[in-house]
Formats: structure tokens, sequence, C-alpha cells
């Protein structure tokens, strides 16, 4: 398992992570019936590759709490997380290195976002994600995330507004 650890202001360089490539090969598709989400998956007829611009992130940045993951002395994946309006911690990005994916260090840093959410006295830790990115829908899905809402407005106007938002939350 990797160390998880909050990063320091002198971990600027961890905090800058860069993003790596993703594959986009479905949709999500979220219904909501007498207050129960559900949802189907619409897989694209080709799937596409996919990358968030880097972030210039700062861990001595005011209302923020940085994660890292490391294996081997090596920052390989990231959460940053932000007190929200609500009681819900906002777990504003989640990343993992493409060469480490697939090894449990993105759930290990789930359990830390609950770990600093309930040291916090808060509800639970609440994410969005793009209805276009399944997996990273169906990751939080896995990890005892629930569908809470979603915003099929957020893009309009935009290059991106064939995309939604999906609100997931996960109470402690």
């Amino acid at each position: 398992m990797p160390e998880i650890r909050k990063l320091r202001p002198t971990d600027r360089a961890d905090a800058r992570l860069p993003n790596d490539p993703f594959t986009l090969w479905a949709r999500v598709v979220p219904a909501l019936e007498q207050g129960v989400w559900s949802y189907t998956l619409e897989r694209f007829a080709q799937p596409l590759e996919d990358r968030f611009p880097d972030e210039p992130y700062d861990p001595a940045e005011a209302g923020a709490t940085f994660l890292g993951a490391y294996e081997d002395g090596a920052c390989v994946g990231l959460a940053v997380l932000r007190r929200d309006l609500f009681r819900y911690l906002l777990l504003d990005d989640l990343k993992v290195c493409a060469a480490w994916r697939g090894r449990g260090i993105g759930g290990a840093l789930i359990e830390a976002c609950m770990t600093e959410a309930r040291a916090l006295g808060l509800t639970g830790v609440r994410v969005v994600a793009q209805d276009n990115n399944a997996s990273a829908c169906l990751f939080y899905l896995a990890h005892g995330f629930a569908i809470g809402s979603f915003d099929n407005r957020s893009y309009g106007g935009t290059k991106q507004a064939d995309k939604a938002d999906i609100y997931f939350y996960r109470d402690l």
C-alpha cells in the first residue's frame, strides 16, 4: 500500500503532479426514479483519449488540503480537498499517475479523504465527475459513493456543451 500523507508547503513539486491521459469509452446516464438514482452506460463507438490541463497547485494555499500517495519515495497520486459550503468535504481533484493506476492508490487516497472528513466533523466527501468519463464515475461508485445529483447545464455555451456533471457523495 502507498504511504499517504498531507503535503507540506515545501512539497510544491508533488502538488503539481502532472495529469496523465485517460480513456473516454462510455457516458454514464443517471436516472432518478422515486428518489432513487440508477444509471446506464452508453458506450462510445470509438474510445477517445483525453487529458486535463495541469494545475499550478500550491500546498500552502489557504482552505485546501493536499494528500499525496507515495511509492518508493515518489509522489504517484494526489487528492485535493476543500472545505465546502455544506457539511461535505469537496474532493476537488484526484489523480494517479498512469503507470500506477489499478494498484489501489486511488482507493487509498479516497480512504484518506474520508479520514480527513471525519477529523473535521463533517458528514462525508463529495466529488463531481463528467458524465463522459465513465471510468471515473464507476471508480467513485465502486468506492462507496452514490449519485446525489446531475447537472446537464454546466457546460452550456462552451466547447464542452455535450458534457454534464454528476455529483457523487459518500457519507461517513
